[in-house]
């Protein structure tokens, strides 16, 4: 869900990042904190309600393609998610910010 599309009137003061790397969004000021998820319960929240929409996403991907097992792993790297990228590539759901395999830009999509 985008906020800032759905609700453009609604804009945060700041954001707190929970980590220690973020991209500049839009001229809202930020402000990374690593394990802000134990010190703060917004940011809490947010990992809480994250976490619940990706295993959804994933449930549903599996749907799409079960030959990646997506229901289970999550889309993390496990060695069985490992095995299924060299056997039938990456899709376009795959994030690319995680190194999967050294081979993982050679693989057919």
């Amino acid at each position: 869900i985008n906020l800032m599309k759905s609700a453009p009137y609604l804009q945060p003061d700041i954001l707190l990042i929970d980590g220690n790397r973020f991209r500049k969004y839009k001229k809202i000021p930020h402000k990374c904190i690593i394990k802000g998820d134990s010190k703060y319960i917004s940011i809490a929240a947010a990992s809480i309600l994250a976490k619940t929409y990706r295993d959804k996403l994933m449930i549903d991907l599996h749907q799409i393609s079960p030959k990646y097992n997506w229901e289970k792993n999550k889309g993390y790297p496990t060695r069985e998610h490992k095995t299924a990228i060299m056997q039938f590539g990456i899709t376009k759901n795959h994030r690319k910010s995680f190194k999967l395999l050294d081979e993982q830009y050679r693989l057919n999509f």
